[in-house]
C-alpha cells in the first residue's frame, strides 16, 4: 500500500503547525525506512549529525530533517523540515500503522470464558481461550488477546491492548491506552521468605500492582505484586522485554527501562529516569528524578542527584582481568598501609 506524502504531512499538521514540506506533495510513499537503506518511495529521517554525510547519497523519496540540514536535504529531493525530526518520525510511524491496519473488531471468541460477575463494556475484543475472572472490569475499546488471563477483581482501562498470553493477577489494575506484549505476568507473588530453623517460610504477598495510563510493557516482563503495599508503575512508563520488577517497587512517570533490567524489591525509581539494558537496581534504594543509568551497571546505593551514572568493571582479556581483580581485592589493605605511612611522616621527616 502507498500513501501520498501530502496525506502524511496533513495528518500531523495540527500537532506540527510549523512543519514545512518542500518538494512534490504528490509523491507516493511505499515504506518508512532508515536513511542508509532507503530506496525509491522511502520516507526517512535524519536527526543525528553523524549521519549527515549519508544524506546526499540516499535514495529516499523524502527525508525529515531539522532546520540545520534543510539546505542539504532540499538539494537531493523532497524534504520535511521540523524542529525535532526523531519525534516527528515517531508520530509518522503511528499514522502509517493506522493507515495500514485492518483494526481490531469488537468481538468475543466463543471459546473465551467470562465469569458472569465480570463487567465487560461494549466495544471489547476478547480472543480465543481467554479467561476473565469474577468482578473483573474490562473498559470500552480494550483488546484481550488469545489465552490471556484477567484475574478476580482486576481491571483494564479504556483502549488498552493485551497481546496473547498475558496474565493480569487478582486485584491488579492496568490504566488506559496501555500496550502489554505477549508473555507478560503482572501480579505474581514477590520474592518474600523468612528464614527459620534452616528453611524458608513464605511471606504472603498481600499487595497489588497498579499500572498507570499510556504504559508499554515488553514481552515476558514480570511485575510482582507488593508484599504489604502496592507495586506501582506510573503514567507513561516504558518497559522493554524480559524485565523483572520486584515487589513494592515504584517506577516514576515517563521513565524507560531497557531489556533485562532487574529492579529489586522496595526500590523507588523517580520520574523521567532511564536504565540501560542489563542494569540492576538493588532493593530499598531510591533514584531521584532524571537519573540515567548506563547499561550493565549495578546500582548499589541511592542516587539523589540527577545525572548520568555508570558502574561496571571494563571488559578485558581474561588474564589481565584476573590480575586487576586480584589487585582490587588488596585495595583495602593498601589503603590501611597508606594511612599508617601518612601517620609516620611528620614535618621534620620531610
Amino acid at each position: 500500500m502507498t500513501i501520498k506524502l501530502s496525506t502524511l504531512v496533513e495528518a500531523l499538521a495540527s500537532e506540527f503547525p510549523s512543519a514545512k514540506l518542500v518538494g512534490d506533495r504528490e509523491l507516493l510513499i511505499h515504506v518508512l525506512s532508515p536513511l542508509e537503506t532507503a530506496q525509491d518511495g522511502s520516507l526517512c529521517f535524519l536527526s543525528h549529525p553523524k549521519y549527515a554525510q549519508k544524506l546526499a547519497s540516499s535514495k529516499a523519496a523524502c527525508v525529515v530533517v531539522s532546520v540545520a540540514n534543510e539546505s542539504a536535504a532540499v538539494q537531493r529531493g523532497a524534504t520535511i523540515v521540523v524542529d525535532d525530526p526523531y519525534y516527528y518520525f515517531a508520530r509518522l510511524t503511528q499514522v502509517w500503522k493506522r493507515h495500514h491496519s485492518t483494526g481490531i473488531v469488537a468481538t468475543i471468541h466463543p471459546s473465551a470464558c467470562i465469569d458472569p460477575a465480570a463487567r465487560v463494556d461494549p466495544g471489547v475484543s476478547i480472543g480465543a481461550f481467554a479467561y476473565i475472572g469474577p468482578n473483573a472490569v474490562i473498559a470500552d475499546g480494550v483488546h484481550i488477546g488469545a489465552h490471556c488471563v484477567v484475574g478476580q477483581n482486576a481491571s483494564v482501562g479504556q483502549g488498552s491492548r493485551l497481546s496473547a498470553r498475558v496474565t493480569l493477577g487478582d486485584d491488579c489494575s492496568i490504566g488506559a491506552r496501555c500496550i502489554v506484549h505477549s508473555g507478560v505476568v503482572i501480579g505474581a507473588d514477590g520474592f518474600g521468605f523468612a528464614p527459620h530453623r534452616g528453611r524458608w517460610e513464605k511471606i504472603e504477598q498481600l499487595g497489588h500492582v497498579r499500572i498507570g495510563n499510556d504504559v508499554e510493557i515488553g514481552a515476558n516482563t514480570c511485575i510482582d505484586r507488593g508484599s504489604l503495599q502496592d507495586t506501582v508503575i506510573e503514567d507513561g512508563v516504558k518497559l522493554d522485554n524480559l524485565i523483572q520488577i520486584g515487589h513494592n517497587v515504584r517506577v516514576g512517570a515517563h521513565s524507560a527501562l531497557a531489556g533485562c533490567v532487574g529492579v529489586a524489591g522496595s526500590a523507588t525509581i523517580g520520574a523521567h529516569c532511564t536504565i540501560g539494558g542489563g542494569a540492576v537496581v538493588l532493593g530499598h534504594l531510591t533514584l531521584a528524578d532524571h537519573v540515567h543509568i548506563s547499561a550493565a551497571s549495578v546500582v548499589t546505593r541511592s542516587i539523589l542527584k540527577p545525572g548520568n551514572y555508570t558502574g561496571f568493571f571494563p571488559i578485558d582479556d581474561n588474564a589481565a582481568w584476573e590480575k586487576n581483580a586480584a589487585t582490587l581485592r588488596q585495595l583495602h589493605t593498601l589503603r590501611d598501609r597508606l594511612k599508617q605511612l601518612e601517620k609516620s611522616i611528620t614535618p621534620k621527616n620531610i
